[in-house]
């Protein structure tokens, strides 16, 4: 067994490091959305549903023609190597990535990713098939939860060892490498299967489990197992579906809606993947999963995170959510792994049974990743999920419970889905009640809301992505001009403009990276030319609709839509006073706005005494030595300034950060500039972030 095993486990740990490793070549190509990953997951799904399927309608074939037609396989998958994405696939700026990102993923890494995919319900069949006892070909199961680990080790060990200390050009050229490795076991695999085939063997075992294969394998007029009915498939179907709808619109809410700390992505697929490992492991492969004690606080906690989402309007503290969504995520998807192992079938029949997990996960990842964003204007798929836990619940309950236990089963889970729907409906209003549009797309989801303070003259009006304020406008005509949030007058960028300006006895070039809701175009000037640079085209259609900082500046606004950074590389030079980098949807950054290449994109823009103003403002990350470190290996200079604004009664100013990138000496000397200027205090052993290499372990916080 132990060849079986080492195959399945490097090919698990291949299967889940290609991901990361592939995600981060594309990022900077398609702006550093969540919405790139999101895809990269899907498309991931997608492959290993039809490498489960290949696995189940080879078993058709003989086993000589088995192993001739996956060698041919393992041998074709060599010539997609290394595993490096062609430049030629970068989108021109103005097209919805998802079907170019789709397009890339299938040519650079699609057939070995294929026959990654095929590996674990294959070998379990070959090792299966090699088995005279049922009972020992049942341990083919467990090569499942090995699978799993393996996926958990990669998972966890690409962000946490390889990520920090190797380029992504690297990582690429490794993996290449170990993939080659995978071949050659692949390739032995597949012929001692067709060997074997011929003459089936038993392995050699201790003296009490042969005296227990003898007596299995003697004679019996028992009838084979019978194939799994409908009902079978359509609970292996919907069970897997269910488990990876919540791990993504979980993930997508712990990251978006409570806190977009950095590597809290990795806590919900580990727990999930750690599900599988328990369900199929243990107790003499019958997993650790017990329903009579374990069913019902899922129930219970799928209840809780439907409360969840109503306390303070949806937010809850971070040290009661996180732990509380993820706990509950835990427990849903042992549930449902655990009901998936406790009806797995016979070992002839296990491709089937993958292919249906692997059907339903594709399926769940769809509806969450590319359904969900065009059908609903808010991230309604996770209080849905957790009602489907209840119909689950009950259905498991209704199939499976016995006595008053069943009883126990189903009402439990009914009175969890009644919960849910109580929850899911106040939900609703709340998310509604001070909102007057909502959108959403391939970026995220954004909202306006509309709030008037006791005794104001008009509401102030906000544009937000889960937690995270994207900008707001006093609608007041005495104060519906004036500069909010990070952008005040005392901000690093309002106090950059400003000097700027002074500087210039004509109008000023002024480009922004990230629009918002147009908040900068208040300091324009007539004369002053602004060019804001936006990916998302709800955006703009907001800032152009619902705020008035664009229609009320006397400055000559224009817009360019696509990723910032490719539109300047294919722009001819803009000979920009000032360039604001402010592309930060949330505490999560796109990384490919602050490498040393990034920066050689942005100087190419800039006039000879003019200023990058990078936005640093973060919780989680001290980005300011990163642009420090850039900056001065061009041969510039890099001052922070920090602004904590005083007497805002209003509550329209927030706390930031700006860096400023410049040679401007005359602004440097500036009294504005010097009453706000802080030192950066230098990371040790910082390594200048590019395209290729960033660790975002060395400045947190």
């Amino acid at each position: 067994m132990l060849l079986f095993a080492l195959t399945v486990l490097v090919s698990s740990i291949l299967l889940f490091m290609v991901q990361p490793i592939i995600a981060k070549q594309i990022v900077p190509w398609f702006g550093g959305s969540a919405g790139v990953w999101t895809t990269c997951l899907t498309f991931f799904q997608l492959v290993l549903l039809a490498g489960y399927a290949y696995s189940d309608l080879v078993q058709r074939f003989s086993a000589k023609h088995q192993s001739m037609l996956h060698a041919a396989l393992l041998i074709a998958s060599l010539s997609a190597l290394p595993i490096v994405a062609g430049v030629h696939w970068k989108p021109t700026g103005d097209e919805e990535p998802l079907w170019r990102i789709l397009g890339l993923l299938t040519v650079t890494i699609g057939l070995p990713y294929f026959m990654l995919s095929t590996t674990g319900p294959l070998i379990q069949s070959w090792f299966a098939r090699e088995q005279v006892s049922p009972a020992v070909a049942q341990r083919a199961y467990r090569l499942f939860a090995l699978s799993n680990f393996g996926s958990l080790l990669g998972l966890l060990a690409y962000p946490f060892a390889i990520e920090t200390w190797v380029a992504t050009q690297h990582q690429a050229i490794a993996w290449s490498l170990l993939y080659g490795v995978f071949v050659v076991l692949g390739l032995t695999v597949a012929f001692r299967s067709a060997r074997q085939a011929q003459q089936p063997t038993i392995e050699k075992e201790s003296p009490s489990q042969a005296r227990d294969i003898a007596i299995e394998s003697a004679p019996s007029q028992a009838a084979p197992p019978s194939p799994p009915g409908a009902t079978e498939l359509l609970q292996w179907f919907g069970l897997a579906a269910l488990a990876t709808m919540l791990l993504l619109s979980v993930s997508s809410h712990i990251t978006q809606n409570i806190a977009s700390i950095p590597f809290l992505w990795v806590l919900p697929l580990s727990l999930y993947l750690l599900t599988f490992v328990i369900a199929f492991e243990g107790r003499g492969g019958r997993g650790w999963y017990l329903r009579n004690t374990m069913m019902l606080p899922a129930m219970v906690l799928a209840a809780f995170m439907a409360w969840g989402l109503t306390t303070d309007q949806g937010i809850l503290d971070i040290d009661v959510a996180i732990p509380l969504y993820l706990l509950g995520l835990f427990l849903i998807c042992l549930f449902c792994h655990g009901e998936l192992a406790h009806s797995k079938p016979a070992a002839r029949y296990l491709t089937r049974f993958y292919f249906m997990i692997a059907l339903g996960g594709a399926v769940g990842g769809l509806l969450v990743s590319t359904v969900a964003p065009r059908i609903f204007s808010y991230y309604w798929e996770l209080p849905l999920a957790l009602m489907l836990v209840g119909v689950a619940g009950a259905w498991i309950g209704l199939r499976n419970g016995k006595g008053p236990l069943r009883i126990v089963f189903i009402g439990g889970s009914l009175v969890s889905l009644a919960v849910c729907s109580f929850y899911t409906r106040l939900h609703f209003e709340e998310r509604t009640y001070d909102s007057i549009y909502g959108a959403r797309n391939f970026y995220g989801t954004l909202r306006i809301t509309e709030r008037t303070a006791a005794g104001a003259e008009a509401p102030i009006r906000r544009l937000v992505h889960g937690v995270i304020l994207h900008g707001l406008q006093d609608t007041s005509t005495a104060h519906r001009q004036e500069p909010t949030t990070y952008y005040g007058p005392n901000s690093g960028v309002g106090i950059t403009i400003k000097e700027m300006g002074q500087q210039s006895s004509q109008g000023i070039r002024v480009g922004v990276i990230g629009l918002g809701v147009g908040t900068l175009a208040a300091y324009g000037r007539k004369g002053d030319l602004y060019r804001m640079y936006e990916i998302n085209p709800q955006v703009i259609d907001i800032a152009k609709r619902e705020f008035t900082y664009i229609q009320d500046s006397p400055a000559d606004v224009s817009f360019a839509l696509g990723d910032a950074r490719l539109v300047l590389e294919r722009e001819p030079a803009n000979r920009f006073d000032v360039l604001v980098i402010d592309a930060f949807s949330s505490d999560s950054i796109p990384i490919h706005l602050m490498t040393r290449e990034a920066l050689g994109v942005y100087l190419r823009h800039l006039k000879a005494e003019g200023v990058i103003a990078f936005h640093v403002t973060n919780r989680y990350l001290n980005l300011a030595p990163v642009v420090r470190r850039i900056a001065e290996e061009a041969g510039y200079q890099a001052v922070l300034l920090e602004d904590e604004p005083a007497d805002d009664t209003r509550g329209v100013l927030a706390l930031s950060d700006w860096v400023l990138v410049t040679k401007n000496q005359r602004l440097l000397a500036s009294r504005a500039v010097r009453d706000k200027a802080v030192e950066i205090e230098p990371i040790v052993g910082l390594r200048s972030w590019t395209d290729d290499f960033n660790n975002l372990f060395q400045v947190l916080k």
